[in-house]
């Protein structure tokens, strides 16, 4: 039981995007770890070197108010401060640090999905890119067809004057002489 695989969906919803970057916070990883988040801190601040802060980082008080909002987390009790962010280089470096046979197997699973959802932004952007080319052929396309239509119109308003002028005709055949 205590090495059960964790839903990938689990960890997926506790992967935020935050100052531009995929992070998780330090109390999400210390529960999938099955550690308390004050002793997963306590093993990074004794290696801190490890944790630059692109690897790293902690919230501002706006930012966690935002988070606490968004997920509709109570804001009293627990927390004396804002919680850390670990970037995926940061979550990895974690697996350094952390021995217990459950801190590698999550930490395995996490970069698998960490890796899954860049593959999925990847192919998410080749599809954009598909998409704006073919709304750029698109787009030519109807530049072509209203040079199309306005010859059209052209021709159509030669036709329409030639119908409106008199037509001279010259008479053919017998002249009849009064």
């Amino acid at each position: 039981m205590k090495d059960q695989m964790i839903p990938d969906e689990v960890i997926s919803n506790k992967i935020y995007y935050i100052r531009g970057q995929k992070v998780m916070l330090d109390e999400d990883l210390a529960g999938l770890y099955q550690v308390t988040t004050g002793n997963l801190n306590k093993a990074v601040a004794r290696n801190i070197k490890r944790f630059p802060e692109d690897f790293m980082f902690r919230l501002t008080d706006e930012e966690f108010k935002i988070l606490l909002f968004q997920n509709g987390i109570a804001s009293w009790g627990g927390r004396r401060h804002a919680p850390n962010a670990y970037t995926e280089q940061g979550v990895a470096m974690l697996s350094g640090i952390l021995s217990s046979d459950r801190a590698i197997n999550v930490n395995i699973q996490i970069m698998r999905i960490f890796t899954r959802l860049r593959q999925m932004f990847t192919d998410n952007t080749v599809l954009h890119l598909e998409i704006e080319k073919i709304k750029n052929e698109l787009h030519n396309q109807n530049k072509n067809l209203e040079v199309v239509f306005q010859y059209l119109d052209e021709l159509s308003n030669k036709i329409d004057k030639q119908h409106q002028e008199p037509a001279t005709w010259k008479q053919i055949g017998y002249k009849s002489y009064e």
